[in-house]
């Protein structure tokens, strides 16, 4: 079953589909796109998927990194979207527990702002029986000193208690990749770093596209019988080579997050805020030592594939945590890393960017081509049912979704309800692999079931990992990450596959030097690929760090 995912064989995939028709071409490997692929693929559409960037490199792996559900969207009375969205969480839950966890979530209430107490209580109710939440996970109301139990740091002298509800805390980026593995194992061929340069047509229908390899800067066609445009951001960029762009049209909004180091900001319990003038709601949310903020939601009009924050960004984030919790005094230098990231949201005349619509539409051209945008990252598998309702009918293959019972690649874990033994059981492997406690959890939360994949390089390969100066757990990821993840450049390592670039900073810069030596041995790099990339890590870096630092001149980027 299944073909592999490797990077060192990107090529060979994209020859394989140039050399056959396919059912169905994916532009766009993120969520959205990763999604449809799945679905797909398990209803017998020999489906191919490009993406320009790497995997979830766009809106994917730049979200709050919650498989949220939808609360302020019942402010806005998008009742069926937080109905909708609270089932979808659930069933991401089930199939990839080793990526989403339930995460308790603190809403103070603060004099003058914007949730009363017979407000939220009844909004929390009604978001509970909506989002169909499990029983042990429904909300309470709390008293002033019972939130202040639960998070200290909380401003005391405008308090008048809380609400608690559980929100689901995600890996985005590992999240799609995921998908995109399961998709991948069942068929489906899936490329990064590949761009569609143009359409090709015939009798004015679309029946293919011109591809880049921008690693090789080769050029191939692949044709399909359907072609779906889900590039995020990048939909009307397509939409117009396509001519196509009326009628709706893509509103980008942006949103930024910083992260700062525990010690210096230490939350023990996740909180949903509103600000002090604008009452817009922000999370501060707990991670891997760390906590993280955001996040803003602005129009933006600028260069879409590195959305960069500005000072006034940074500082309303900044700004947003010392009101609420005035004790911790953050300033600008205990950013430790950021990101910043675009919604594709449709466009509504008159609507400020926080009350547009996060609702997806999907648009058909003339030529055949389908495009989606819009949308939540808790939606992706509704957003995917319905695209390929409709590719299936024009194919005439009548199967309907099963997705919402598949296992994606790495949930195979016996369940939700027994992920934390298959963790406990897991763990104790790899401790007597003769790893530490912290390393082999951190695998088995990362990894989920494929981790077995992980400890056997480990079993395997420990002269290989010395000879390259890593500890056997780096190199047994970076392994498993170039075979079975498609890792080609080192950002890809560092960033979507293992979230270090946002929350363990200091461990880029321990190992990426050995990382890319490694790297240009086993994928044959030429000293100027080496530079290419290694420029931007190190600009990468360097903005994650320096969020609002230095011109566009110094970002040119590498790829």
């Amino acid at each position: 079953m299944g073909s592999a995912f490797s990077s060192k064989q990107r090529a060979d995939y994209l020859e394989e589909m140039s050399k056959h028709t396919l059912d169905l071409l994916v532009i766009g490997g993120g969520i959205t796109g990763a999604g449809i692929a799945l679905d797909a693929q398990v209803r017998g559409i020999h489906t191919g998927l490009i993406e320009m960037q790497d995997y979830a490199a766009g809106t994917s792996s730049r979200s709050t990194k919650l498989v949220h559900g939808g609360l302020r969207y019942l402010k806005q009375f998008e009742v069926k979207l937080v109905a909708e969205v609270g089932k979808e969480r659930a069933i991401v839950y089930e199939n990839a527990p080793h990526v989403t966890t339930p995460e308790w979530m603190l809403l103070p209430m603060i004099q003058g702002g914007t949730f009363g107490k017979t407000a939220t209580s009844i909004g929390l109710k009604v978001y509970d029986y909506l989002a169909g939440v499990r029983k042990e996970e429904r909300r309470k109301m709390l008293s002033k000193s019972e939130t202040l139990q639960k998070e200290p740091l909380i401003r005391s002298d405008k308090l008048k208690g809380g609400g608690i509800y559980v929100e689901y805390r995600t890996d985005d980026a590992r999240l799609t990749l995921e998908v995109l593995k399961e998709a991948v194992d069942r068929g489906t061929k899936a490329v990064n770093y590949a761009k569609a340069e143009e359409f090709i047509y015939e009798n004015g229908k679309v029946i293919g596209v011109k591809v880049r390899d921008v690693l090789s800067s080769k050029l191939y066609s692949i044709y399909a019988k359907k072609i779906v445009n889900a590039a995020g951001p990048w939909v009307d960029t397509l939409r117009e080579k396509d001519n196509s762009k009326k009628g709706k049209y893509l509103h980008l909004t942006k949103g930024v997050h910083l992260v700062i180091d525990g010690s210096r900001f230490p939350l023990k319990q996740a909180v949903y805020f509103d600000t002090e003038n604008d009452k817009r709601m922000v999370f501060a949310i707990p991670r891997d030592g760390k906590t993280y903020i955001g996040t803003t939601d602005t129009f933006y009009n600028d260069e879409i594939a590195h959305p960069r924050m500005t000072e006034e960004d940074r500082d309303y984030i900044i700004a947003a945590c010392n009101y609420m919790f005035p004790t911790v005094h953050l300033t600008v230098d205990d950013i430790e890393s950021s990101w910043t990231g675009l919604r594709p949201l449709i466009h509504e005349e008159g609507k400020s960017a926080s009350e547009i619509s996060r609702k997806d539409e999907i648009f058909f051209s003339d030529t055949g081509l389908i495009s989606i945008a819009g949308g939540k990252l808790t939606g992706y598998r509704k957003m995917a049912e319905r695209i390929v309702d409709i590719v299936g009918k024009d194919l005439g293959n009548t199967q309907s979704c099963t997705t919402a019972h598949i296992k994606l690649s790495g949930g195979d874990v016996g369940g939700a309800d027994q992920f934390e033994y298959f963790v406990s059981k897991m763990v104790a492997e790899g401790e007597k692999l003769g790893l530490s406690k912290e390393d082999a959890s951190r695998l088995v939360y990362l990894y989920g079931s494929n981790v077995t994949k992980v400890y056997e390089i480990i079993k395997n390969h420990n002269k290989d990992a010395d000879l390259h100066r890593l500890p056997i757990t780096v190199f047994a990821q970076l392994k498993y990450g170039i075979e079975e993840e498609m890792v080609s450049t080192p950002i890809d390592f560092f960033n979507r596959r293992t979230g270090a670039l946002f929350f363990n900073m200091k461990w880029v810069k321990q190992w990426k030097n050995e990382i890319v030596a490694y790297m240009k041995k086993e994928l044959k790099w030429t000293e100027e690929q080496v530079v290419k990339y290694v420029t931007y890590l190190e600009s990468e870096i360097y903005y994650a760090q320096n969020p609002v630092d230095g011109s566009k001149e110094t970002v040119q980027k590498a790829i």
